[in-house]
């Protein structure tokens, strides 16, 4: 087994526009966006931190580094789940993110897991 195979986190992404707490007016625009983090590897491990570029339709990046997601540093056996929701607010209807999770195996190995990159959207903005 390679170690491609033996350190793998998989990612999954779905994400909201939150009209109601959004002022497009005032060039406020709330997105929700929840994440499955899947341990699709052969060795248990703790995501240790993020690191997000999120990227608005004005070329504007704001860069996020944290431990963890959500105040916690899930701990995933393999074939296990963690799901966590959280938001982004851009000056724009539209918008990308992508990133990478650090993570900690039990044997001691650091690996990054690629965010790949998706839209956050208001309705009706993109064909």
């Amino acid at each position: 087994m390679s170690d491609r195979e033996r350190y793998k986190f998989t990612v999954e992404v779905e994400t909201a526009y939150l009209q109601e707490q959004s002022i497009p007016e005032d060039n406020l625009f709330v997105f929700a966006y929840t994440i499955s983090i899947a341990n699709t590897g052969a060795v248990s491990a703790r995501l240790l931190r993020r690191h997000w570029v999120i990227t608005d339709a004005n070329n504007k990046i704001q860069e996020v580094h944290g431990d963890g997601v959500v105040g916690e540093q899930p701990y995933l056996n393999p074939g296990q789940t963690f799901q966590y929701t959280s938001g982004a607010v851009l000056e724009t209807p539209v918008g990308c993110m992508e990133g990478v999770y650090d993570i900690l195996a039990d044997d001691g190995t650091e690996f990054a897991s690629p965010i790949p990159p998706f839209n956050l959207s208001k309705p009706h903005t993109l064909h």
